[in-house]
């Protein structure tokens, strides 16, 4: 597989903690919600730039971070409207501003991501 300049970019950026998708590895059920206050533990890979989820169309240089999809629509106070969404904006070393379809995790997966959500 050959990665472009950005995606080697984004991959290496991801590596660093600069930008990344988490995705839990513990369970959280799918009728759960998240709670804002909670610390969580998963992995974490490199995603290309583009409109995200939250309405923001961010570019390769962007300091930012995605979250999977159970995540992003059991956050408190979602609604049927992505852009609405609380968890827009929220920080975590990296400003939220999209959400993740599941994703091939094999190449350039980084174990053990903790993060916690700020205002």
């Amino acid at each position: 597989m050959f990665f472009s300049a950005a995606k080697f970019s984004a991959f290496v950026a991801a590596i660093s903690g600069i930008a990344f998708i988490v995705v839990p590895t513990t369970a959280i059920p799918i009728l759960s919600t998240v709670s804002a206050r909670a610390t969580y533990t998963g992995d974490g890979t490199y995603f290309d730039a583009g409109l995200g989820a939250c309405g923001i169309v961010n570019t390769d240089a962007d300091m930012i971070a995605a979250v999977g999809h159970v995540t992003f629509d059991t956050y408190p106070g979602a609604t049927a409207n992505p852009n609405l969404n609380p968890i827009c904006g929220k920080k975590s070393n990296r400003e939220l501003r999209s959400v993740c379809p599941p994703a091939d995790l094999s190449v350039g997966r980084i174990h053990g991501v903790t993060w916690d959500y700020a205002a």
